[in-house]
C-alpha cells in the first residue's frame, strides 16, 4: 500500500516537473556539450546512468520501508512484556 503510495507520489512528480521543462525556450546557438554528446550518441550513456542510479535509489527505499513495515508489525504482535525485555 505505502509502495503504490509512493510511485504514484513520484510519477506525479515527475509529471509535473517534465511539463516545466518543456515549457522552456531552446537555446539559440545550443548547449556546446549537449550536442557534442548527442552527436556522438554518448547522451542515452548518460541518461542510462542516471536512470540506473534513480532506480537503485528507489529499488533500496522500497527495500527499506518494507523491512522496517516487517519489524514495526513485529513489535505490535507480540504482548507489551515481551517488548520490555527486548528493550532491556
Amino acid at each position: 500500500m505505502r509502495a503504490s503510495l509512493f510511485f504514484a507520489g513520484i510519477l506525479a512528480s515527475l509529471l509535473l516537473h517534465s511539463q516545466t521543462l518543456l515549457a522552456q525556450q531552446p537555446v539559440a546557438d545550443g548547449v556546446e556539450m549537449a550536442d557534442r554528446l548527442r552527436a556522438d550518441g554518448k547522451i542515452w550513456v548518460v541518461v542510462a546512468v542516471i536512470a540506473a542510479v534513480f532506480i537503485g535509489i528507489i529499488v533500496y527505499l522500497v527495500r527499506l520501508d518494507m523491512r522496517l513495515g516487517k519489524l514495526e508489525k513485529d513489535i505490535h504482535t507480540h504482548s507489551p512484556q515481551e517488548q520490555d525485555v527486548r528493550l532491556r
